[in-house]
């Protein structure tokens, strides 16, 4: 151990651990074991809503760390162990037991290649903390990939129904989709700096009531829709910016001496 470590080690047996938080965090690792154990059983639907519950612990626990400022480098270590759990490892398993097992070698790539880049992913994500506070990360986030995996299967069990033929298609593109963009350079929005408690115009009271009237109605469509539309915003929303700013801005320019009319 080098001494480094060791004085890091020896701070930490100082000051302790904050337990609420992490608690939250032990939620989040606790989620993902069930959810293995779920794909183990064949139970795929249970381990998708497992991965879920999952996602709701790992957003608490950072937000109640920021909100009591008890942020701790343990803490955010243990974060991310345990989202190489919940959001990496069981993911890939429940896409590779539930469509790919059959896929041969290609089937097995797909597995290792979300996995690895989710843990990539992780690891980018803590050697870059700070970037963070700009309000976008760097490539999806594995909750976010996670969580389109896990509504994919509810939405299947639910309404979709795809057979055997074309479920491993669709789930070898979405797992090399999402692996890629994991370790992409896309800029994706953290909402990590969302303030509900400041006032609003009265139209944002209006949408959150439709769209919660929306998850209450068909809740397995709607979770897939706004994962899907997440995962897609860090692809679209560099185009669509600039498409926007090169039809709006050049339309309010003001007219220059010289241009034809």
């Amino acid at each position: 151990m080098t001494s480094k470590r060791r004085r890091r080690m020896n701070e930490l047996g100082r000051k302790g651990i904050y337990i609420l938080p992490n608690l939250f965090t032990t939620g989040n690792l606790f989620c993902g074991v069930f959810a293995l154990l779920c794909v183990i059983d064949k139970h795929y639907v249970t381990a998708a809503m497992a991965i879920i519950v999952g996602a709701i612990f790992d957003l608490l626990d950072g937000k109640l760390a920021r909100i009591t400022k008890t942020t701790s480098q343990f803490g955010l270590e243990y974060d991310s162990l345990a989202d190489v759990v919940s959001f990496v490892v069981v993911p890939g398993f429940l896409f590779y037991s539930w469509g790919l097992i059959g896929f041969g070698q290609l089937g097995l790539i797909a597995l290792f290649l979300y996995v690895a880049c989710g843990a990539m992913r992780l690891a980018r994500f803590n050697a870059h903390t700070p970037a963070v506070e700009t309000g976008k990360f760097t490539g999806l986030p594995s909750p976010a990939a996670a969580g389109l995996i896990a509504t994919f299967v509810i939405l299947d069990d639910y309404i979709l129904h795809f057979g055997k033929e074309i479920r491993p298609i669709i789930i070898l593109g979405t797992a090399y989709t999402l692996a890629f963009l994991m370790v992409s350079t896309l800029p994706y929005r953290s909402f990590k700096n969302l303030r509900l408690k400041d006032q609003k115009p009265f139209s944002a009271l209006v949408i959150t009531v439709l769209a919660l009237l929306v998850i209450f109605v068909a809740p397995q469509v709607t979770f897939f829709a706004l994962t899907s539309l997440y995962v897609l915003s860090g692809v679209i929303e560099k185009p669509a910016t600039a498409i926007y700013h090169l039809v709006f801005k050049e339309k309010d320019r003001p007219a220059i001496a010289g241009d034809k009319k």
